[in-house]
């Protein structure tokens, strides 16, 4: 890993020299790469390949190599499981991207996962190499075809998502149509969630859970500027909630709205489930918002906001209907990079600030006030399993996290973040485990080419 490390580390003191513009995407496969042809430099010569001029068939290469180390005291609320050393956690990312003109693509990207002294890491953190997309696109005026694994991105990241928090980030084996045309577009797609496994390329479909929806998107608007709406689909063959096991088909339509001014942002969105579990109804349902406001001190951005979820449970056991909210595919990191707890049944408020304190270097700190929506039903991990079952406490109050960060951009090639996370148990913690708050620390260098 070591060898592998001081390549990249060559490679970008290469890239930070060379007369190009560049701009890297969160899907990569959406990069923007301008390359002046008359630059020869290596950093050139390993970024664009070029096929044919005519045909205008170019060869694009990408990579990103994040490195964290973590550390954990009272991990899961327990303090029998010491590691007083910590853990470091690799995810390298490598693609190549296919394109002729403007009617098609076959974009690949590998993904390597690797820990180093953490002990009994799951598949999520230790994923030494595979395959993670591999597709190809076609064009044909305002449709664009999909095919293969891919990575899904929608709205916000509430329902699905790349999980770009832990160490694997996710994919799908899927179809997708894509329409666009001025301000609106609309994506309809089918397909199986690919299930990380320990070993290399072995990562196959998940045959038992399958997700298909349709997802419309308006921008520009008058009064809302930006309005989603979509209706999603996923069949489980086994799902648990709280204390119940079944097959699930669940639907869930929803919308978002939201729009970035000047100084005040806003993004609301609330959505509805319905369909079946097992022998029983589903009708499960959550509303959030995000409202921010931003300022300048000595020509310094800076930010206040504030967020709130409602996120339903299950209310009453063997009533014939499950209330749980299923978040789907959610980010991995959905409230902080330490990911103690998912969004289902759970109620949120979650005040922060942002401040620039230099050009290159923010200081972000939050804090969430969570609370069981149900004292029926228990809480979840970010995957949406099990995290405690309600086990008969009448304790709504979760527990309290204050999440600080610094973040430092040294050039879009290189960003150094160092954090940290105070979990505070509540009493339905302390109820249902051992009760231990929570420290949590983690540095995170990350390179793009």
């Amino acid at each position: 890993m070591k060898k592998y490390f001081l390549i990249l580390v060559i490679v970008f003191s290469s890239a930070v020299y060379a007369q190009q513009v560049n701009e890297f995407k969160f899907l990569r496969y959406n990069d923007v790469i301008s390359i002046d042809s008359t630059n020869q430099s290596f950093y050139y010569k390993i970024k664009q390949i070029t096929i044919s001029k005519k045909s205008q068939a170019f060869l694009f290469f990408g990579a990103e190599n994040r490195t964290q180390y973590q550390l954990f005291e009272n991990e899961n609320w327990d303090d029998s499981y010491r590691d007083d050393n910590g853990f470091i956690l690799n995810r390298a990312l490598f693609y190549a991207d296919l394109k002729i003109g403007n009617s098609f693509r076959l974009f690949s990207q590998l993904q390597s996962s690797t820990s180093v002294s953490r002990r009994d890491p799951n598949p999520l953190e230790e994923n030494p190499l595979d395959v993670h997309q591999l597709f190809i696109d076609a064009k044909v005026h305002s449709l664009s075809f999909r095919m293969g694994r891919q990575e899904l991105y929608y709205g916000s990241q509430r329902l699905i998502s790349v999980r770009e928090g832990p160490n694997s980030r996710q994919a799908f084996d899927a179809m997708k149509i894509t329409y666009h045309r001025n301000n609106f577009s609309a994506d309809a797609f089918y397909g199986y969630f690919v299930k990380n496994r320990f070993g290399n390329f072995n990562d196959k479909i998940d045959a038992n859970t399958k997700l298909s929806g349709l997802y419309a998107s308006i921008n520009r608007i008058k009064y809302f500027n930006n309005i989603e709406i979509y209706i999603l689909n996923i069949q489980k063959s086994n799902s648990t909630y709280n204390t119940f096991s079944g097959r699930e088909n669940r639907n869930t339509m929803g919308s978002r709205i939201y729009a970035n001014y000047s100084d005040w942002n806003y993004d609301i969105e609330a959505a509805y489930q319905f369909g079946k579990f097992d022998n029983k109804k589903i009708s499960a349902w959550t509303f959030s918002i995000n409202n921010s406001f931003s300022y300048d001190v000595n020509k310094a951005k800076q930010k206040i906001g504030l967020k709130a979820e409602y996120i339903s449970g299950d209310k009453i056991q063997n009533d014939g209907t499950i209330g749980t909210f299923n978040p789907l595919f959610p980010r991995g990191a959905y409230f902080g990079l330490a990911a103690l707890i998912g969004p289902s049944n759970l109620v949120d408020i979650h005040p922060y600030l942002e401040f620039q304190l230099t050009k290159k270097l923010n200081f972000n700190i939050d804090y969430d006030m969570f609370w069981r929506a149900s004292v029926n039903d228990g809480i979840y991990q970010p995957n949406v399993s099990v995290l405690f079952d309600s086990s008969n406490s009448t304790s709504k109050k979760i527990g309290n996290q204050l999440g600080t960060s610094f973040d430092y951009t040294f050039s879009k090639y290189l960003n150094l973040t160092v954090e940290g996370t105070w979990f505070q148990s509540g009493n339905f913690i302390k109820d249902v485990s051992n009760g231990k708050d929570i420290l949590f620390t983690a540095t995170t260098l990350t390179i793009i080419l």
